[in-house]
């Protein structure tokens, strides 16, 4: 049985190392919440150690504390922040977060917070095999192609790990071990709690490393493991705006692998990126240069793209969209949008309804198999059934203090370059003529016609505009007009 499967803990406490400075990144944003995928650095971390279902999760926090502390609020509001006031090394760090919570006996897991690739049955597989064993410790391991700068694992003839040794103290045969350490340990917290008080801070750096619990574990014969990851990329830390980057590819990379052998198109993973919070149903397709982000879904038969940003959007099935950027919307089964169209918090288009090229929309419900096809702006509105929006109209939503509601009503005809303003309401059946400003209500089955009448005024480009090519123009078509039937230049039957 997993720890996914069973209602108790697998671990205690959880136990998430958040304090650094992250210099290296050269940003007033603290490290760990740099985002990636739809989650922090911080965020990749907790999910990880979710299915876990530890008792207590401790995040020691240091650099940045208000706004770590605050995003931890957002996305773990259970979580307990601890302070390390001195930044004086990892095992400082465990120290005072296991110290925050005395009460916790039994494994905890002690992690990384910049570890964004590192996967739930990743951990899982840690803290199984480390209860199966029944070690004080057990260290995440990962076999690379390059160890360079990396802390080496150390093994006995019989496989069991004696030491982590990092590289400015290793031999060269040391030197030679592609087995690294990861970084992520489990551990009896009256073992580590034993072992990090036992720290010195005799090094280079004058600081405390919980690398050095398992040498002290070690060397009073305590049964020590190390279980090695699936996957190295799991373990990869993130320390600069370039290792982000590719972090960042890597995850999205996993994510289209897995969306593509679930039955999704995914046609240029390449230009495509998708969120790990997004839902993409088998037989959605994904096009060149899509971006779904957030709690964004989209159904089976969707289409999305090409050049399409989607940010806590739902696509329902069958549904496309082209060429567009949406947020905080929701698109109807069979619904068209775009191509170059705006949708903004709070637009829902019904079964089968279109916004097209060039539309601005928000806060506006779009009934069933209605259309507004292109260059117009719709806020604050209802629109019913099967309706039609002429090209230019503007719901005139906004009076520069207080927004107001338009209500257009079923089969409603508006015509080119209307302006509702709103609060204002059509009928059912209702037509507005071309050009119109309504400013009253339009009772179902009228015709609204508000505009000026048209005046000609004969001959003002003559007066106005004389010598110009409009005149020129204007005087010859009048000597066509005036010129009788058959004459030189006039146009007669064969």
């Amino acid at each position: 049985m997993t720890p996914q499967e069973t209602s108790e803990p697998s671990v205690a406490a959880v136990v998430v190392l958040a304090a650094g400075q992250g210099t290296r990144m050269r940003s007033s944003t603290p490290k760990v919440l740099h985002a990636l995928g739809g989650r922090s650095l911080l965020g990749h971390v907790l999910a990880a150690a979710e299915p876990l279902r530890a008792g207590t999760t401790v995040v020691v926090v240091g650099a940045g504390r208000e706004a770590v502390e605050a995003h931890l609020g957002e996305i773990a509001p259970a979580a307990l922040p601890v302070l390390q006031a001195e930044q004086r090394g990892s095992g400082h760090a465990a120290a005072v977060a296991l110290a925050a919570v005395p009460e916790v006996e039994g494994p905890v897991l002690l992690v990384n917070g910049d570890a964004p690739l590192l996967r739930a049955a990743t951990v899982t597989a840690l803290v199984e095999a480390h209860l199966a064993a029944g070690s004080a410790l057990t260290v995440l391991t990962a076999e690379v192609a390059d160890p360079t700068g990396l802390g080496r694992i150390v093994r006995d003839g019989s496989g069991a790990v004696r030491a982590i040794v990092e590289e400015r103290d290793a031999t060269d045969a040391q030197r030679a071990i592609r087995e690294i350490n990861a970084g992520v340990y489990v551990g009896d917290a009256g073992a580590l709690r034993r072992s990090l008080a036992a720290l010195d801070s005799d090094n280079d750096q004058g600081e405390q490393y919980v690398t050095d619990v398992l040498g002290l574990l070690v060397a009073e014969g305590a049964p020590v493991g190390g279980v090695l990851a699936d996957d190295p990329d799991d373990v990869l830390g993130c320390n600069d705006r370039l290792e982000l980057a590719a972090r960042r590819r890597t995850l999205n990379d996993r994510v289209l692998a897995d969306l593509m052998r679930a039955g999704v198109t995914v046609v240029d993973p390449l230009t495509t990126w998708v969120d790990v919070t997004v839902t993409v149903e088998p037989d959605a397709v994904l096009k060149p240069g899509v971006q779904l982000e957030g709690t964004t879904t989209v159904a089976s038969g969707a289409v999305v793209g090409p050049d399409s940003t989607l940010l806590d959007t739902r696509v329902e099935a069958g549904a496309s969209v082209v060429r567009s950027h949406c947020l905080g919307a929701v698109i109807g089964e069979v619904a068209t949008v775009g191509p170059f169209s705006y949708l903004r918090p709070g637009t829902r288009l019904a079964r089968g309804a279109k916004v097209g090229a060039f539309v601005e929309t928000k806060n506006v419900d779009v009934g069933e198999d209605s259309k507004v096809p292109h260059l117009s702006y719709v806020g604050d509105a209802t629109i019913g059934r099967g309706a039609n929006v002429g090209a230019a109209t503007v719901f005139v939503n906004y009076d520069g203090v207080a927004k107001h509601h338009t209500t257009v009503g079923d089969h409603v005809r508006i015509g080119s370059d209307t302006m509702l303003v709103a609060p204002v309401t059509v009928g059912d059946g209702a037509y507005t003529a071309a050009g119109s400003v309504i400013t009253a209500d339009v009772p179902p089955g009228a015709m609204a016609v508000a505009r000026a009448p048209q005046r000609n005024v004969a001959g003002w480009v003559r007066r106005r505009r004389a010598g110009s090519p409009a005149a020129q123009a204007a005087e010859a078509a009048e000597r066509r007009a005036e010129a009788p039937a058959g004459a030189p230049g006039h146009d007669t039957d064969e």
